[in-house]
């Protein structure tokens, strides 16, 4: 079972979901007129206060909370994995997918707030089901968005992350018994997460402004420092990723000869599962935010792919081929690229994996909680809430202290499939997103109220 799981999560995560979502992107990117041009307006809005504006979380807030969930250990093991499998190459067709991923983002992202809804205790919910049901009147659709996103926030945002933080934390403590350790930090884990979850997305998105730009900070500036020590290397590094990404070797006993098409595939993929462009995650926690009009918050949240794959990615991506071009025995390393790349590193190597894991992971675990908890309330209610909090705290121990296997592939299975609902929105709803995005967008009206648009310009 569990091979033909890893068969089904290897085929819709190559060629099938590379051409979809890269596809959309592509898209996206010319049928709003290259949106990525306003990034500097986008990372500007994104710490801008929108007090007094519908919403329950400021955009930064839901920003942070957002990029929680997406910086998660992807982001490091990932990107090692690409290179292994694909080649140095993979990082340059990763950051790719990065930059043109921000259009579709802004586009989810833009009907997730647009067909939000309000509750009757003043909550915003918004998201693709809602998009769905509202925008595309295809209810069944939305339903089955929830479900899909309710399973892989279980797996791909709960169980797995958890898991890794409980075997960093045997690792780091060998002296003691490894499952007695799993035990203690599955415990310890659980307890932090029930804590800040049960305030809901205020609470969550108050640790997540904190968490968030601290740990991505902590982790660039440790980059950077690996990068001062390996500078003989950054020019022949890039260099090697420009070249592979058009010739494609792969490293560590990787499908070596694999030319551009492998080593495309599997950059494409991890930056696409990275930054989770198209998935529809985001757009739950971006209806939440305060914003004036759909545009501006879309903006806001185009921003973290950039911070995410053409950042943080690219970044690790240097940092793992300047390692392996200073010590070139590694390359014919069989194991855990990450985890050898950062042994030879002094003083700082060990230490910056093992934070940017714990820390990746346990944000991921927060950010995916609210995801699974709004998907969840669109299925069975407000009610519903609360049991799937003690869920989700009781999955975070289980998974600390469980040999996952299958849970993995079914995760990822689940985070695939979720692609699929929220493009149909996308695409079919492209048209009002094209037009809206050109009056806010191009026509410099971004500081108008979605009120007054409505109001004197009928859509």
């Amino acid at each position: 079972m569990e091979a033909v799981l890893n068969d089904i999560s290897g085929f819709l995560w190559g060629w099938p979901m590379v051409i979809i979502l890269l596809g959309t992107h592509l898209f996206m990117t010319f049928r709003l007129k290259i949106p990525q041009r306003k990034l500097f307006t986008a990372i500007k809005l994104s710490v801008t206060k929108e007090d007094g504006q519908k919403g329950d979380v400021s955009p930064f807030a839901a920003l942070a909370t957002a990029l929680a969930a997406t910086i998660g250990t992807g982001n490091i093991v990932g990107v090692a994995t690409a290179i292994t499998l694909g080649g140095p190459g993979a990082v340059l067709w990763c950051w790719f997918t990065g930059i043109f991923g921000m259009s579709t983002k802004y586009a989810e992202s833009f009907i997730g707030i647009k067909y939000r809804v309000r509750t009757s205790d003043g909550m915003m919910l918004g998201g693709p089901m809602y998009a769905l049901e509202k925008g595309l009147k295809m209810k069944w659709l939305g339903t089955l968005f929830a479900i899909l996103t309710s399973l892989a926030a279980f797996g791909i945002g709960n169980s797995v992350q958890a898991n890794a933080i409980s075997e960093n934390v045997s690792e780091m403590l060998p002296f003691w018994n490894p499952q007695t350790t799993k035990v203690v930090a599955g415990f310890i884990m659980s307890l932090l997460v029930g804590v800040v979850i049960i305030g809901g997305v205020k609470s969550i998105s108050k640790i997540c402004t904190r968490l968030v730009p601290f740990m991505a900070l902590f982790y660039i500036l440790g980059c950077l420092y690996i990068l001062i020590v390996n500078h003989d290397y950054i020019l022949p590094a890039i260099s090697w990723i420009c070249e592979d990404a058009f010739t494609g070797q792969a490293v560590g006993g990787g499908a070596a000869g694999g030319g551009i098409m492998l080593v495309a595939r599997y950059g494409i993929a991890r930056g696409l599962f990275s930054n989770e462009a198209g998935m529809g995650s985001e757009p739950i926690v971006a209806a939440a935010a305060q914003t004036r009009n759909p545009a501006r918050q879309a903006l806001v949240s185009s921003s973290g792919v950039f911070w995410d794959t053409v950042v943080i990615c690219a970044m690790t991506g240097l940092v793992i081929v300047t390692t392996l071009m200073a010590n070139p025995s590694l390359q014919n390393e069989t194991g855990l690229l990450t985890k050898k790349v950062f042994e030879t590193i002094p003083y700082v190597g060990m230490p910056l994996l093992s934070f940017g894991m714990l820390t990746f992971a346990f944000s991921t675990i927060l950010g995916w909680s609210y995801y699974g908890e709004r998907s969840m309330e669109y299925l069975a209610g407000k009610k519903s809430i609360k049991f799937y909090r003690v869920a989700w705290v009781i999955l975070v121990f289980v998974g600390s202290v469980m040999s996952l296997g299958m849970v993995w592939s079914l995760a990822e299975i689940m985070n695939a499939l979720m692609a699929l609902p929220n493009l149909i929105a996308v695409l079919f709803l492209s048209n009002v997103i094209a037009r809206e995005t050109n009056y806010y967008v191009w026509k410099k009206n971004l500081h108008e109220h979605e009120d007054e648009r409505n109001n004197n310009n009928p859509v």
